[in-house]
Order: C-alpha cells, then sequence, then structure tokens
C-alpha cells in the first residue's frame, strides 16, 4: 500500500517539476534563438559598409586592394576584439585581406551565406556574401563568436541542465521525505490492523488517524460493529439452540432407552416386540413434533438473523396475495378448533424480503390460532394506516387472552413464554417475527385487541 501510493506521489509531484524544467530550457532556447537571429540582421547590415571599405584596387595586378575601414566596422571589430574577424577574398576564395582561416568556398550567387564554424575554442557565426567593390568582384566575410545560441549549445550543461538536474535531485529526496512523513498516519493504521488478533473487533481510535482517512477509520468501524454483532448473534443462536434442544432430546431418549431396558432385562423372556401404551406414543409424538418444531424455527431465526440481509436487494412485495395464502395454509387449524379466521385486506404494496414476510405473517397466525380458544376469533388485517398516507398496516388480532400489560415488554424475547400461558411452545416465534420486523426497519407492537379483549400484533411499514 505505502510503495503504491508514494510512488503514485512522487510521480504526480515530480512530474510536474521535470516538466516545468523543460519548459525553463526551452525558453532559454528561444531566448538565445530570438538573440541570434538579431545578430545575423546586424551583420547582414555591415556586409555592403565593409565591401564600401574597399576603396581601391592595388597599383599592380598581384598587389592587395586598398581598404579604408568604415567607422562603424572599426567600432564592431575593436568591440568584439577576439570575438569578431573579417575577410576579402577572391572568387577562387584566396583571402587578400583580413584572417586566413575565413577561406570558404564562395557563395555561388549574390545572395548572402550564413554558416558556423569554430576557431580557437570559439563558436563564430559567419555571414559570406559576393559583392562589388571598387576593387571589383570580391567575397566579403563577417565572423561574430558572440551569437548567443552557439554559445548555449555549448553552455547549456552548466546554465540549463546541471542546474535542472540538482534541482530535480534535491526535488526527489525532499519529496520523498515530505510523501513518507505526510503517509506515516496511513501506515500505521495499516499495521494496526494488520497485527491485530482475528478475536480483536473493537473500534480504531477515529481521532487519532488524519481527517483525510476518517471516512475509512468509520468505514472500517461499522464494518467491526456487523462482524461483532454477526459472531455474536451465531454465538447466542448456537448457545440458545443447545439449551432448547437439550430437553425434547432428552425426552426422546429418555423412551428410547426405557424400551431398550425393558427388552434387554434378563429376567424378560426373549421377543421381538414391545407393547406401548398409548400415553407413551403420544408422549413421543409430541416430542417429536416440538423438536422438529424447535428445530425449524431455530433455522428460520438464524435465516432472520443474519446482518448479511441489510445487504441484499429488496422487492415489491404483494401483501394482499401474501395473507391470502396464508389464510388458506392456516384454514384447517382454524376449523380444528372451530376459529373463524377472516381477512380484512386493501390491495397495498411494500418493499422487503417476501419469503421472510410469509414466515412473519406465519408465526403470528400460529402463535393467535394456538392461544385463542375454540370458537374465538382471528382476524388478518392490511391496509393503509390512518396515521399517514404512506404507511402500510398489517396486523393479526384475536379474541383470546391477550398478553397482559407487564409482559408486552418481554414477548418478543427468545425463548419467554408468558408465565400461566397454555399450550406447548419454544418461545420463538414471536421472537423470528421481531428480528423480520427489525430487517426490514420496522417494528412489531402489541396491544389490545377491540372489544378490550384478545391481543393486536401490528406491524407498520414504510413506503
Amino acid at each position: 500500500m505505502s510503495a503504491g501510493l508514494q510512488r503514485r506521489l512522487l510521480l504526480l509531484l515530480l512530474g510536474p517539476l521535470f516538466f516545468l524544467a523543460c519548459i525553463n530550457t526551452w525558453f532559454d532556447y528561444r531566448s538565445a534563438d530570438t538573440a541570434a537571429l538579431q545578430q545575423d540582421r546586424q551583420l547582414l547590415k555591415l556586409v555592403p559598409l565593409l565591401a564600401d571599405s574597399v576603396v581601391a584596387s592595388g597599383k599592380t595586378p598581384n598587389a592587395l586592394p586598398v581598404m579604408l575601414a568604415a567607422p562603424v566596422i572599426e567600432e564592431f571589430l575593436k568591440d568584439g576584439a577576439s570575438l569578431s574577424a573579417f575577410a576579402i577574398a577572391d572568387l577562387s576564395g584566396q583571402v587578400l585581406l583580413g584572417e586566413a582561416w575565413l577561406s570558404l568556398v564562395p557563395p555561388a550567387t549574390y545572395e548572402p551565406e550564413f554558416s558556423s564554424e569554430e576557431e580557437g575554442g570559439v563558436t563564430y557565426r559567419i555571414v559570406s556574401q559576393r559583392v562589388h567593390t571598387a576593387a571589383g568582384e570580391l567575397v566579403v566575410r563577417l565572423a561574430d563568436g558572440s551569437d548567443p545560441r552557439q554559445q548555449w549549445l555549448r553552455q547549456v550543461l552548466f546554465r540549463v541542465l546541471l542546474p535542472n538536474l540538482l534541482l530535480m535531485v534535491g526535488a526527489v529526496f525532499a519529496v520523498n521525505w515530505a510523501v513518507r512523513r505526510a503517509l506515516r498516519p496511513l501506515l500505521e493504521l495499516k499495521e494496526a490492523v494488520e497485527h491485530r488478533s482475528p478475536r480483536d473487533l473493537s473500534a480504531i481510535d477515529v481521532h487519532a488517524s488524519p481527517e483525510e482517512v476518517r471516512p475509512l477509520v468509520q468505514s472500517l468501524n461499522r464494518l467491526f460493529d456487523l462482524v461483532n454483532a454477526q459472531a455474536e448473534s451465531q454465538r447466542r443462536f448456537v448457545a440458545d439452540a443447545a439449551h432448547q434442544l437439550r430437553t425434547p432430546l432428552a425426552g426422546l431418549q429418555a423412551q428410547v432407552e426405557a424400551w431398550a431396558q425393558a427388552v434387554n432385562m434378563p429376567s424378560a423372556a426373549p421377543q421381538s416386540a414391545i407393547q406401548l401404551e398409548a400415553s407413551q406414543i403420544n408422549r413421543l409424538r409430541d416430542a417429536a413434533r416440538r423438536t422438529s418444531q424447535l428445530a425449524n424455527q431455530l433455522l428460520a431465526l438464524s435465516r432472520a438473523d443474519a446482518r448479511s440481509l441489510d445487504a441484499q436487494p429488496l422487492h415489491r412485495v404483494d401483501l394482499k396475495d401474501l395473507c391470502e395464502t396464508l389464510l388458506e395454509m392456516h384454514l384447517n387449524a382454524a376449523s380444528e378448533k372451530r376459529i373463524d379466521l377472516g381477512l380484512e385486506l386493501e390491495a397495498v404494496h411494500v418493499t422487503g424480503h417476501e419469503w421472510l414476510l410469509r414466515e412473519l405473517v406465519g408465526n403470528l397466525l400460529d402463535n393467535a390460532l394456538k392461544y385463542t380458544p375454540e370458537g374465538g376469533m382471528v382476524t388478518l388485517r392490511c391496509a393503509w394506516a390512518a396515521s399517514g398516507e404512506r404507511t402500510v398496516l398489517l396486523e393479526v388480532e384475536d379474541d383470546g387472552p391477550g398478553v397482559p400489560v407487564a409482559e408486552r415488554s418481554r414477548v418478543f424475547e427468545r425463548f419467554y413464554r408468558v408465565p400461566g400461558a397454555s399450550g406447548e411452545g419454544n418461545g420463538l416465534g414471536l421472537a423470528i417475527a421481531a428480528e423480520i420486523a427489525r430487517v426490514h426497519r420496522s417494528q412489531l407492537f402489541v396491544d389490545t385487541g377491540r372489544g378490550g379483549k384478545g391481543a393486536r400484533f401490528t406491524l407498520l411499514f414504510t413506503t
């Protein structure tokens, strides 16, 4: 992590510096080039004056031409000292007057020609032109060793590249130090998380982290909380399952052990079958049913309690169709107790998990049918709530014994049963319903039914 961030930061910081150094070099060259063009124009202006400085030919054919330098030419040669030179040559290239090293090939036309030549460690800018003079047609040459462009090419290492190189090397060390120092809190955070025990899911101190990293730390803390909650839920589920399964399994084992003991008693006559009383068969059946019901409820509770459900997508659920389907599934149980199972439905929809809502309503109906006496009444209701246009109401109401006010805060606890309640149960149905309500960001609460009788379990959804 640190190497990747450090590399990117170094590239992002040093890249612009390198780019600026290149721009600086280019501007230096452009500046030198502009000065050199001005120098070329100056040399070009001096060529006619140099040609006019030849005032006459020699007295003999082999004599040198007579030259009287114009004041401007004298000033140019004097100011330039060792960096300026001139030459007057014939058409064959032989130097008649001036510096012998300026014996170049004469121009083929009358247009001025520019060239560069090194002499004595100095690079000269030379202009040559074929001209008509008082001594006839000659070639005049002027050389200037102060050409900024030529000197720039020689001095570029010391004037531009070397300072920029030193600047870049210093910037690498400075930026590398600054990046390491700036990333130190992030590296310490990485080390703290990396060296944690898998069991240590405590929150990280948000204020000890840089401000830019705090959203990441807060997200990690939320993740730790979710993992903690899920781990705690799993531990609680395993403990509750082991505790609650112990009783029905012990009953089953006791019955089987009693039969095995009766068969294996030494005093008993050998037999391949044993006789069982009806009460024993009923007890065995009840224990098996209770064990099966408990296992199914524990599985449903585990699925509803999984924190991963919060991240799963929700779907549109038609509560009217859901209630009608569940009514058909519970009609037989209601008919056995002569309970009037009715519906009060409106066409409403909510967003959620359909299979979980089916489990919730099924548990509420099972609970109502179990505790409502024979000849009673249970009503399943879904409609728009009177409290708001965007609130959907889902209710299961009965006219049974109801839930005492003092017990209403505990009926949704796992494995809790109201003292004195008749019938067999595991105390998980309402706990499962409350957990499903939590998953749907709603709240399940209990109140007294209509007419002051029975119980009414209500769930409100915000659409």
